[in-house]
């Protein structure tokens, strides 16, 4: 006989986890009893949003679901903003919710929540364990459910007096997940149509990847001479040194590289959505039907045709994609080697810095990082316009090197870069963050420095949340409203925690600065000063407000 809370997390230890995230709740007790002595690490966090995002991160870095605990009501408000994350990353997450008792279901007893209806809209799935006995049954659908297809987050309700609860029940085994394949036919159609091509272009994102997948994908490219550009914000999923890497389809596309995805006469998609932010607001290709001749690889069959019509459909994760790849048996054409040659030559040059006012210039410190930080340290990042000078000018090395939300979602990079120190202790871990992002989850310092995690911060200090104002600016310029900040001494702020704290005002002073914070042994902030004025990678406030609309 175990009680619910031990039969609950021995179905944790089965299916290997490793790692748990959460803010304590009473109404789920046992939950916390049964992780008491278990071969799971619980990392106690300060606030529910921020266990969700590490919880999240974790998934990305491992490609387990990252797995997060949190009570009911206002618990799953809070986390509700790593749910979505999950969601529009394809990141493979369980939470379990600690629920009210049966006895007081749907009396709007002490902070109870209708779970099912509420999280419906964004999460794989949900449910509520109502009988101990059927907990191996329910944890091990959850697996399944976050892994399978196009992962993503489930959530399971766990009231009070079924955790407590006692049973004689045996475990579940290990989840087994069944994953698609390309077909024989779909990949001659591949063969042929990349024999047909003139201009072709690959896209690679979304779930499953891997470095040997990387591998594969940069040799075929290399053989074939094909020109490959990362989705949104994963830039880290082909090595950007690479000859045939022209550049990620995202937020400021570069010019050259936009107009190749219109014209290119096949289009090579392997496991990317082509959502809003990659493909330029629906307008680098047509809806249903794009000019170019699609191929679009994905793990769920049901994403295939969902905005676009595909020539190619192939249900198949990135490894049995990229497994059936080497089998194609395809001569390179001269064209290739110098259509890619040119959008390489376009990728580099957007590298080169372009000068910003102020007496911190944003654009050299990103350099300076990409340039200095090891091969394999990971960077994180929330949401704001200093992301954009980060995806700008960094060049990621190795797969899983960034952690980025596709879903635009502030405060991210804080919990995010806990999680990957945690999953690799051995690996530097940088977090940059605008000073607007920073505090959304700037509490997570305090659990940095509780796990002892030498994590470091870069944080982006402009007085203002600088992305609306830039899109204020351009609507409705110099009636600034809603977007000024009055912000504490960040180095201080580290300095309280006993972490360690520094405050940049010139460029030169930066990269000392790191590489004291590197050495520091401890969590580290770098508060970095810039001006209002240089509010993005190529306009200013001042250029903003000159093209902006007439006033109405």
């Amino acid at each position: 006989m175990r009680h619910g809370g031990q039969i609950l997390v021995d179905q944790l230890v089965v299916n290997g986890a490793e790692c748990a995230f959460t803010v304590p709740g009473e109404s789920f007790l046992a939950a916390l009893d049964g992780l008491h002595g278990a071969k799971i690490k619980t990392v106690v966090c300060r606030q529910e949003g921020g266990a969700s995002m590490m919880a999240e991160a974790w998934g990305k870095m491992t490609g387990k679901p990252g797995l997060c605990f949190v009570t009911r009501g206002p618990g799953l408000a809070n986390a509700m903003a790593g749910l979505h994350i999950a969601q529009q990353d394809s990141t493979p997450m369980i939470l379990f919710l600690g629920l009210p008792a049966a006895e007081t279901e749907d009396r709007e007893a002490f902070q109870e929540i209708e779970t099912k209806s509420l999280l419906g809209s964004f999460v794989k799935w949900s449910a509520v364990i109502r009988d101990t006995r059927r907990i191996p049954e329910y944890v091990s659908r959850a697996y399944h459910a976050a892994l399978s297809g196009r992962p993503g987050p489930v959530v399971l309700g766990l009231p009070e007096d079924m955790l407590s609860a006692e049973a004689d029940v045996a475990d579940g085994k290990t989840a087994e997940v069944a994953h698609g394949a390309p077909s024989g036919q779909a990949m001659s159609a591949l063969g042929a149509a990349l024999a047909k091509a003139e201009r072709p272009l690959m896209i690679v994102g979304g779930p499953g990847w891997s470095s040997e997948i990387a591998r594969t994908i940069e040799g075929f490219a290399d053989k074939l001479s094909i020109p490959v550009a990362s989705a949104f914000r994963y830039q880290d999923y082909i090595d950007n040194r690479h000859r045939c890497y022209v550049g990620c389809a995202g937020i400021g596309i570069d010019a050259k590289l936009g107009a190749a995805i219109k014209a290119a006469d096949l289009l090579l998609v392997v496991g990317a959505r082509l959502g809003e932010m990659t493909t330029s607001a629906y307008t680098l290709l047509d809806i249903p039907n794009p000019r170019q001749m699609l191929a679009h690889v994905h793990p769920s069959p049901d994403e295939l045709g969902s905005v676009y019509r595909a020539d190619i459909p192939i249900a198949s994760n990135a490894t049995a994609f990229a497994e059936a790849l080497r089998g194609l048996n395809i001569q390179p054409k001269a064209a290739w080697g110098k259509h890619t040659a040119d959008l390489r030559a376009a990728c580099v040059a957007a590298w080169k810095p372009l000068p910003t006012p102020g007496s911190v210039q944003l654009e050299q410190v990103m350099r300076h990082c990409s340039e200095t930080l090891p091969h394999d340290a990971i960077v994180t990042n929330g949401a704001g316009n200093y992301a954009a000078f980060l995806h700008r000018y960094f060049e990621y090395k190795n797969y899983r090197s960034g952690l980025a939300p596709t879903s635009g979602s502030m405060g991210y990079g804080l919990p995010a870069a806990i999680a990957a120190k945690l999953a690799s202790p051995k690996q530097t871990v940088v977090n940059f963050a605008g000073d607007g992002c920073f505090m959304m989850t700037c509490q997570e310092l305090a659990t940095a420095m509780l796990y002892d995690l030498p994590i470091v911060t870069v944080l982006v200090n402009n007085g203002m949340y600088g992305t609306i104002r830039m899109h204020q600016e351009r609507e409705y310029p110099t009636r600034i409203s809603g977007t000024q900040l009055r912000n504490p001494d960040f180095a201080a702020f580290a300095r309280s925690f006993g972490a360690h704290g520094e405050t940049v005002t010139r460029t030169e002073e930066f990269g000392p600065a790191l590489e004291r914070a590197l050495a520091s042994g401890v969590a580290a902030i770098i508060e970095v000063k810039t001006e209002p004025e240089a509010i993005s990678v190529k306009q200013t406030i001042t250029q903003l407000r000159a093209a902006a609309k007439p006033a109405k």
